[in-house]
């Protein structure tokens, strides 16, 4: 049985930020995800989660500038104190929250020549949020990302994402599989869920190209969906897209699970 988190940093934008938990509630979701929710006080999410019986599925560490085009905070070597101190926020926020998962976003690498030291920031600083966070037994989890939306980001195919595990075996990393990113990419993503479901920690879904809701393009969410629940993935399933009409409108796609969410 599928489990669907709503994105309500992108569904139920037409509305503010703290009624979108009873509109997300009403339209038959459980969960939820924030991807960056520092610029509410986490007991006033805390209010909105009891309030509305929402489980509270997956938060970002801070990403700096990522968001706006700069490299972000993971992977480059020059912010590692910068990265910690975001990570430190996270963890504020999960002691109080209690999420299922805490994402750390590897970010981009704008100059080639910078790589490969970009990448061994990002698994040190990696390894450094899991330690931490193993703590409050929630689990992290890092995502490749698509570089036709974001340039230079240094996860961005299976291959990627496997050696990055490999490298490190670390208990508490699990991969945030995005699948709008990974079929913008032409990545395999059924074959990989199939091997893979019980290291991934969190899936996201939009459709692609658009970035919209399933049906709005060309990606077969019914065998998606039937592949992943027939897998050994136990989590949820988070709804991250763009409306591309008003929220409640662009939901026939979840409909006929929300009775079984």
């Amino acid at each position: 049985m599928l489990n669907f988190s709503a994105n309500l940093s992108l569904l139920f934008n037409e509305i503010p930020i703290l009624d979108r938990f009873i509109a997300a509630k009403k339209c038959g979701f459980n969960g939820i995800e924030i991807q960056f929710p520092y610029e509410i006080p986490a007991e006033q999410i805390k209010e909105q989660l009891v309030s509305n019986d929402l489980e509270l599925v997956l938060i970002n560490v801070p990403a700096g500038d990522l968001m706006n085009g700069g490299e972000g905070l993971a992977s480059v070597p020059s912010k590692k104190q910068e990265f910690i101190e975001a990570v430190h926020m996270a963890v504020r926020y999960a002691e109080i929250l209690r999420p299922k998962c805490i994402n750390v976003l590897p970010g981009c690498c704008l100059i080639k020549e910078n790589l490969d030291q970009y990448l061994k920031t990002f698994k040190s600083n990696l390894v450094y949020a899991a330690d931490i966070i193993q703590e409050l037994e929630v689990k992290v989890v890092f995502e490749a990302a698509n570089i036709k939306d974001l340039p230079g980001f240094i996860i961005h195919k299976n291959e990627q994402i496997i050696d990055v595990y490999e490298e490190l075996k670390h208990p508490n990393v699990y991969f945030q599989y995005d699948i709008y990113h990974m079929h913008t990419m032409e990545e395999d993503y059924l074959n990989f869920i199939q091997q893979y479901a019980n290291r991934i920690g969190h899936f996201q879904v939009a459709d692609s190209p658009g970035r919209h809701e399933p049906g709005t393009g060309g990606i077969d969410f019914e065998n998606l969906f039937k592949v992943i629940d027939s897998s050994e993935y136990n989590g949820w399933v988070g709804a991250e897209y763009k409306p591309s009409v008003p929220t409640h409108e662009s939901l026939d796609w979840f409909y006929p699970y929300c009775q079984k969410n």
